[in-house]
């Protein structure tokens, strides 16, 4: 089995950063991707970013520039670098994991922006 453990979350004021870390550990033979999705209240799972073993990344339009992925697959960990924080980044950040075509899911950790 796939263990993901999250941490980095918090109470940030409107142009803050936080770094989101996560570690995964279990069964780790050949991971796709890792990745994070984010939900606000009242709306839908969304892709926030991710980076595969080789090297791809990708970001949503409405992180560009403010956020930043990043793997050390030594550790089998995955980072999220968010600057410029808005209001709007206010979210659960969810890590995930593929591996096998087998999707894993972090506990999730609160980021909320506010002044």
């Amino acid at each position: 089995q796939v263990q993901l453990v999250e941490s980095g979350g918090g109470l940030v004021q409107p142009g803050g950063s936080l770094r989101l870390s996560c570690a995964a550990s279990g069964s780790i033979i050949s991971i796709y991707r890792m990745g994070w999705y984010r939900q606000a209240p009242g709306k839908q799972r969304e892709l926030v970013a991710w980076a595969t073993s080789a090297g791809t990344i990708y970001y949503a339009d409405s992180v560009k520039g403010r956020f930043t992925i990043s793997r050390d697959n030594a550790k089998n960990t995955v980072y999220l670098q968010i600057d410029s924080l808005k209001p709007e980044d206010t979210a659960v950040y969810y890590c995930h994991l593929l591996q096998f075509g087998v999707n894993y899911w972090g506990q999730g950790t609160q980021v909320t922006v506010s002044s």
